[in-house]
């Protein structure tokens, strides 16, 4: 079989193409195969959608040289506010309690787009392979033959290792039959973006209500990003309300300490699912991403976990290239696994218990986390913890994530 690539990347959204920027100059020979054309807005991971980055996520980015170029779009989360609504019970996280500048930030999957075409434009080693179809791919013992659809005409590319970024209905898994553990939370995330009448001054607000978790996080130009978790039975009708209405019903939920809530954008919805395949790889193949794990947004923990798979993985794979050995040989893949498995159902695990624990109506229970809450904001130890698991710093961390650059 011809080896035409080092690393074949099925998939040139947002995790996609950050392996790809990860890898480039590693002196790995990088394909990645996207549906869409490089030059289109269809683009469904690069739209408006809004996207909250860990501090640990900006560290990555700037180890990827790829932080200068989206910063001017993206606006830091200083502190996040956590209540129940209609409840006693609060806790806050503060950057300067963490010695930090932000502990996240915000910025828009268009944006992160731009920033990663950007950034990929000048790496020699990097060929996309689009607008292209993945037909059928088969694993000897070399390598992965690929067979791509190319506007109507088939071609056959190998590499010696593919790595599946093709999102949580990944083509690629499927065709590996590779089981999910999967559910579905009975909500759905409505988004939109929100304008109030008093700033926000970079504060995140994470509000548990009745029937899912409610989040108001800052963006740039004085805006907040709306993510609305309501049940699904609830979404049709939230959907077909008049932009005054639902602003009225938004605000009888979020309280008042954003002052009066005056503009609403267009509104988008999401079902929630939580996934998570019980491989992360097979011979020659590895998935990333939503591929491998999708979670409930409390805590806008996904594209983080994602970025975290693409930061090991590089890790390990540029070592291979300084070493000449194989990137796709199984020791390798079996380490990616191992380092990744017990960041994976950390995440997984909080966001999955955070979403149903506040669904629970039962009044201890209620009781119970509020005072939880309130423990936690009272506790300087606990809200270290805390916090540096939401900023993407707990576990063992690879060189990007240390902000140490692989090339």
């Amino acid at each position: 079989m011809q080896i035409d690539y080092d690393i074949l990347i099925v998939g040139g959204g947002m995790v996609g193409a950050s392996l790809a920027h990860a890898l480039a100059g590693s002196g790995l020979r990088i394909g990645v195969i996207e549906a869409w054309p490089l030059d289109s807005d269809a683009q469904p991971s690069y739209d408006d959608r809004v996207i909250a980055l860990s501090w640990g996520s900006r560290r990555i980015m700037d180890g990827m040289g790829l932080w200068p170029l989206l910063q001017p779009e993206a606006e830091p989360i200083t502190g996040i506010h956590i209540s129940e609504r209609g409840q006693f019970g609060f806790a806050r996280l503060n950057s300067r309690q963490e010695g930090v500048e932000a502990l996240g930030y915000v910025a828009t999957a268009r944006a992160m787009g731009a920033a990663l075409q950007k950034g990929l434009q000048a790496q020699a080693d990097v060929e996309w392979l689009c607008p292209a179809t993945l037909l059928s791919f088969s694993v000897t013992d070399d390598g992965v033959e690929v067979r791509l659809d190319r506007a109507g005409t088939e071609q056959r590319v190998g590499a010696r290792l593919l790595v599946a970024a093709d999102g949580g209905d990944s083509p690629v898994r499927g065709r590996l039959a590779i089981p999910l553990q999967e559910r579905s939370y009975g909500q759905t995330a409505i988004i939109a973006n929100v304008t109030a009448e008093q700033p926000h001054q970079g504060i995140a607000y994470e509000r548990f209500t009745d029937s899912g978790p409610l989040a108001m996080l800052p963006m740039t130009e004085g805006r907040c990003s709306l993510v609305w978790s309501a049940r699904d039975d609830q979404v049709a009708d939230i959907m077909a309300l008049a932009d005054d209405v639902f602003l009225q019903r938004l605000q009888h939920r979020f309280g008042y300490r954003l002052g009066q809530l005056q503009r609403v954008g267009r509104r988008v919805a999401y079902p929630l699912r939580y996934r998570q395949a019980t491989e992360s790889v097979r011979p020659r193949i590895a998935l990333i991403g939503n591929a491998a794990h999708a979670i409930h947004p409390v805590t806008g923990q996904g594209y983080n976990l994602g970025l975290r798979d693409v930061a090991v993985l590089a890790d390990l794979l540029a070592d291979a290239a300084r070493e000449r050995s194989d990137p796709g040989e199984m020791a390798l893949l079996n380490r990616y696994t191992e380092w990744r498995h017990q960041d994976q159902r950390r995440v997984a695990l909080i966001t999955d218990s955070l979403a149903r624990l506040f669904a629970n109506p039962l009044p201890p229970l209620r009781f119970a986390r509020n005072l939880g809450l309130l423990g936690l904001d009272a506790l300087p130890g606990l809200k270290h913890l805390v916090a540096r698991q939401f900023m993407g710093l707990n576990g063992r961390l690879p060189r990007l994530a240390r902000g140490i650059p692989l090339r």
